[in-house]
């Protein structure tokens, strides 16, 4: 059974919509984004104002449909929070985009200067981190992740905020698809997918809700009612069995239709929503740099395609309140014998 504190209780709230589903927008992606536009001017770096710029744009054009919002310390926030509805759930990211890819496998940090205080004290209702994962590599590797991932959790712990936490395989040295870039790999075997969920699903990990990569690679997928439709679903089923808690989909640089027919799959599963950008975001993104088109294609386009993946989640998604990791009752969080106070411990305890 799973236990909630009042902080991590009243942040999940804030991420959810009123039925207490995850409808979240990712805006926090920066290779994705810096890449091309670097491309575009042919310099070393993409220029702040540009990145801030779309950034800002996607928070003013998006947030309509919108449980919460997921923005990085970069670009996103300092650019565009004036802008974000105060209604809306706010999440931070922490884990820095450039990691370290070593022959054993690949190792995450932290982003410099930034911290759980540090997005606590700005507001935040809740941290996003996240961590490249194989179980069979190199055994200190893994360890390393281990501890990255189990430290934020306490810090997580300590500040009382929830834990969002995102995974990622990747194919190793001298495997197939090898890529730096945030996108699904066509070789992606998905007992990796499964065996990594559950390692992380140990409760010393401190992890609220999983956002989560399909176990089989979204362009693979069968229609439902086809004949390896109900293999499909087994992997999706032992998914949500192995997350122990609510879980979200991501989109992984999915296409629009491959990312519904995802969400298919993971509803039926038990999934809570989604968390995803770029199968919302990344047709406008092309239009780089007519600004105008940029906003044209995310009203447009965009925002209906998010309408539809709504009614989606609406329909078939289950409330994060809801999933049985809280028992029949759900959640409980506030002693009811007026103890509150007593047994609400302050940061430093």
């Amino acid at each position: 059974m799973v236990q909630l504190s009042a902080g991590k209780f009243w942040g999940l709230r804030r991420l959810a919509d009123g039925a207490g589903r995850f409808k979240m927008t990712a805006l926090d992606q920066r290779p994705p984004i810096e890449d091309p536009i670097r491309r575009h001017y042919g310099t070393a770096q993409a220029p702040w104002e540009d990145v801030a710029r779309f950034k800002e744009l996607l928070i003013e054009q998006l947030q309509p449909e919108s449980s919460a919002m997921l923005l990085d310390p970069h670009y996103a926030y300092p650019r565009g929070v004036s802008k974000l509805d105060p209604r809306l759930g706010l999440i931070l990211t922490l884990e820095d985009s450039a990691f370290s890819d070593l022959p054993g496998g690949r190792r995450s940090a932290e982003i410099d200067d930034w911290s759980v205080q540090k997005i606590k004290r700005i507001g935040g209702d809740a941290v996003k981190v996240l961590a490249w994962y194989r179980p069979d590599a190199d055994p200190g590797v893994c360890r390393a992740q281990q501890d990255f991932v189990r430290n934020i959790g306490q810090s997580c712990r300590r500040f009382d905020l929830p834990f969002v936490f995102e995974l990622l395989v990747y194919p190793l040295a001298g495997e197939s698809d090898q890529t730096r870039d945030y996108v699904e790999t066509k070789s992606k075997r998905p007992q990796l997918v499964l065996d990594s969920v559950r390692e992380f699903a140990d409760p010393s990990y401190g992890i609220d809700v999983f956002k989560l990569e399909s176990p089989v690679p979204a362009a693979q997928l069968p229609e439902s009612g086809a004949h390896a439709a109900a293999d499909a679903q087994h992997w999706f089923d032992a998914l949500g069995e192995a997350a122990g808690r609510p879980w979200v989909m991501l989109s992984a640089g999915a296409g629009a239709g491959q990312f519904r027919r995802v969400l298919e799959y993971a509803y039926r599963a038990g999934a809570c929503g989604y968390l995803a950008g770029r199968a919302i975001w990344l047709e406008a993104f092309q239009q780089f740099p007519d600004w105008d088109g940029i906003r044209r294609e995310l009203a447009g386009p965009a925002l209906a395609y998010m309408r539809e993946l709504n009614v989606l989640t609406d329909a078939k998604a289950q409330p994060w309140f809801a999933h049985p990791c809280f028992g029949t009752e759900g959640p409980r969080v506030v002693p009811a014998d007026g103890s509150f106070r007593q047994s609400y411990p302050d940061f430093g305890a």
